[in-house]
């Protein structure tokens, strides 16, 4: 049995942990500590490539911060009934190490969770939950690109991802290419195969002189799907 086979067994009390720990950092006052809550309105539900629900989608998350900890819960939510079946409610954690240059870097877990109605209780191959250890990359203003690897705890499959921001006309755009590196039930590959490879162009839609809306349109294009996406969607936050 593999190391990262093995570490799947070990990551399942992680929902425990997480809840364990918001409801500590919510009892007792912690110097630095943060949470802020929002949600995502999209009009597709478009992950590494892969359109989950088919559906426009609800995204709430909610985020606790401490130092270079920070944990939080993640969900998408199909306005259709018919794309319940890909409804997701995540668990995560990262610890971000920063320079003073700008340069950060950051590992981190993921609980994936698929609540389905006849999803598989537990973890694995099938099963509702999916676990990701992961490591980022991002690179200060003089070098501003970002590099991200997760690998799937129950497969040792490994998704890689490379992105570049720039401006244009006061218009933020990123650029992005994502592979996976080999055969995968969970991405649908083959293979190793690039799956996603789009571009996010991103402003603030002024609504009054103090409250203004996040706004993005991405084109995502799957060449291993042959499918792409054009995507729309603003961000609401207190």
């Amino acid at each position: 049995m593999s190391v990262i086979r093995v570490a799947s067994f070990r990551f399942r009390g992680l929902r425990l942990a997480v809840a364990v720990a918001a409801l500590f950092a919510l009892a007792v006052p912690v110097r630095g500590q943060s949470v802020s809550i929002g949600a995502d309105v999209v009009s597709r539900y478009v992950w590494r490539g892969l359109d989950f629900g088919e559906s426009l989608a609800v995204q709430p998350a909610i985020t606790f911060g401490a130092g270079g900890l920070e944990f939080g819960a993640w969900g998408s939510y199909s306005v259709s009934a018919s794309g319940a079946s890909a409804n997701e409610n995540d668990l995560w954690a990262t610890y971000t190490v920063a320079a003073a240059s700008g340069l950060s870097v950051a590992v981190g877990i993921t609980d994936y969770y698929f609540p389905a109605p006849d999803a598989r209780a537990g973890f694995g191959a099938g099963a509702a939950h999916t676990v990701e250890v992961s490591l980022a990359f991002s690179g200060p203003e003089t070098f501003p690109i970002s590099l991200f690897g997760g690998v799937l705890a129950e497969s040792g499959v490994l998704y890689g991802e490379v992105g570049v921001p720039v401006e244009l006309s006061g218009v933020g755009v990123g650029l992005h290419i994502g592979f996976v590196g080999g055969e995968s039930d969970f991405y649908g590959t083959d293979g190793a195969a690039v799956v996603n490879v789009g571009v996010t162009a991103s402003k603030a839609l002024a609504i009054t002189e103090t409250f203004a809306v996040p706004v993005s349109v991405a084109y995502i294009l799957n060449p291993d799907q042959d499918r792409a996406h054009l995507v729309f969607g603003f961000s609401i936050a207190p």
